[in-house]
Formats: structure tokens, C-alpha cells, sequence
């Protein structure tokens, strides 16, 4: 099998990168119509690496795709789907904590980044995706594959993080990450279970400023 030049796939994670950043900070608004030749055009590529960051894009929910119609950039989550989305990592994410066994790697994965890096999306980045990081690897310890792939599935920060970023997440969800990682160190599933319940909680509540609540 013929593998793909690093060039060619480097080009291709770039493009990702910046049409998420552009969707994330609201360039290309909830809703919009994402005309892709435009995009190449602003992105100074060819529309072939637009479409394919478009095709991860879709699987991460930040876009949806229509027959004939092409592309748009996903609404922004309701009330209602802000609660949904709570309530299901609610029934499932301490089910996984509770279920996880350490790693010396656990540890390390629960820091977080304590300072925006700059501006928008891009200062954010890194929390969000070593805050995924920290909730995948628990779902995955947890040993049930069914588990971990519905947490996955779910991109919660993704979806979270493009209606609002608290910056109140700084200095606490690291707090908050550490205490559920104290309690899988120790063997004790059920508090284990507790702090990632009263983690995800205390999020919910950081998100809510958003909808004015």
C-alpha cells in the first residue's frame, strides 16, 4: 500500500486547523454557508485539502453536510442541547472514572494550560484539547471500549468550548482534573466516580453565563 507524502498530510492538518479555528471563533458563523473555492481561495490552497478537513470537520460535529447543498457550519448548541449533552457525559463519564485504573501518564495528562497563549481559538487550543485528552484517557482505562468510543463520539469540548470559554476553567478544571485522578490512584471507585460527577457539574455551571443563567 502506497503511503501518502508527510508533506501532503501536513498540508492537509493545517488546512483542519484553520477552518476549525475559523468555525470556533465564529469567522464563518453558526449557520453560514461554507462556499469552498472561497475558502481555498482565502486559505491560498487548492479546494481538494478544503474538502477533506471539511469530511473531519462533519465528524466532529462542527459542520453538517446536505445533498446538493454542500456545506454549513453547525448551530450553536440550544439551552435544551447544552443540558442534553451535560446530562449524557453526567451518565457516562463517572462511569468511566469510576471503572479507570492508573497510569503513571494520568497524572501528567490532568494539568492543564493556566494562561490563554493569545487571542480567540488559538489561545484556547491547548487547554481544549488536553482537556479532551484527560477525558478520553479515563474513558479509555475504564476497559470498556463501547464506553470510551460514546464518550469520544459525543466532542463534547469542541461543542462546548465554541459557545463560550469561562475564564474561570483556569486554575480550577486542573484542580478538578487532579482530584478525580487522586481518587482512581487510590483505588476508590465510587469517589472516583463523585469528583467527575462535581467536576462536570461545576463546568456546567461555568458554561451557563452564556445563556445568561
Amino acid at each position: 500500500m502506497q503511503m501518502r507524502p508527510a508533506r501532503r498530510l501536513t498540508l492537509t492538518d493545517d488546512v483542519y486547523t484553520s477552518v476549525q479555528t475559523l468555525i470556533m471563533d465564529h469567522e464563518v458563523a453558526p449557520g453560514e454557508k461554507i462556499n469552498i473555492d472561497a475558502l481555498a481561495r482565502r486559505l491560498e490552497v487548492s479546494p481538494t485539502p478544503v474538502r477533506e478537513a471539511l469530511a473531519r470537520l462533519e465528524s466532529d460535529g462542527l459542520v453538517r453536510k446536505r445533498a446538493l447543498a454542500g456545506y454549513t457550519a453547525s448551530p450553536l448548541l440550544t439551552r435544551a442541547e447544552f443540558e442534553e449533552l451535560i446530562e449524557m457525559r453526567l451518565l457516562l463519564e463517572p462511569a468511566a472514572a469510576a471503572k479507570a485504573g492508573y497510569v503513571d501518564d494520568l497524572r501528567a495528562v490532568a494539568d492543564l494550560p493556566a494562561s490563554p497563549e493569545a487571542p480567540g481559538f488559538t489561545g484556547i487550543a491547548a487547554f481544549t484539547a488536553q482537556d479532551a485528552r484527560f477525558h478520553h484517557r479515563i474513558a479509555e482505562l475504564s476497559g470498556n471500549g463501547m464506553l470510551r468510543d460514546a464518550i469520544v463520539r459525543l466532542r463534547a469540548h469542541l461543542h462546548l468550548f465554541r459557545l463560550n470559554f469561562p475564564q474561570s476553567h483556569y486554575g480550577t478544571s486542573a484542580a478538578e482534573h487532579h482530584r478525580i485522578v487522586d481518587a482512581i490512584a487510590a483505588g476508590d471507585g465510587p469517589a472516583a466516580a463523585e469528583a467527575m460527577r462535581d467536576h462536570i457539574t461545576a463546568a456546567r455551571a461555568r458554561h451557563l453565563t452564556y445563556f445568561g443563567s
